[in-house]
């Protein structure tokens, strides 16, 4: 199970931390990835870190603003989110793919979800 948390109310330019906390699975053997979902759009990814938290991937819309960082003995990854956009809100959520498959930005190749957390940035 993953449990993301953190989500809040923002203003344009400010910062927030999202966490994704594992359970119930071997959390050093997945990928992990955010994604996020907007009201009536498609969800859309975000970005994606490896096992070991060596590699990163980001979207075109997130490089420059968003960091992923993973603690391994706690089970938990993280999405930094800086100079946050008023087109950023969004619910964000957190997903899990085993290290043995590829590397993947489509969400249907993620096994494990989070609930999501609520991300609303205020002009």
């Amino acid at each position: 199970q993953l449990q993301a948390s953190g989500g809040g109310l923002v203003l344009a330019g400010g910062s927030l931390r999202l966490s994704c906390a594992a359970s119930g699975l071997t959390f050093s053997s997945y990928r992990m990835a955010w994604f996020r979902q907007a009201l009536g759009k498609e969800r859309e990814f975000v970005g994606r870190i490896n096992w070991s938290g060596g590699s990163t991937d980001y979207a075109d819309s997130a490089k420059g603003r968003f960091t992923i960082s993973r603690d391994n003995a706690k089970n938990t990854v993280y999405l930094q989110m800086d100079s946050l956009k008023p087109e950023d809100t969004a619910a964000y959520l957190c997903a899990a793919r085993h290290m043995y498959w590829s590397l993947s930005s489509d969400p249907y190749d993620y096994t494990y979800w989070g609930q999501g957390t609520l991300v609303t940035v205020s002009s």
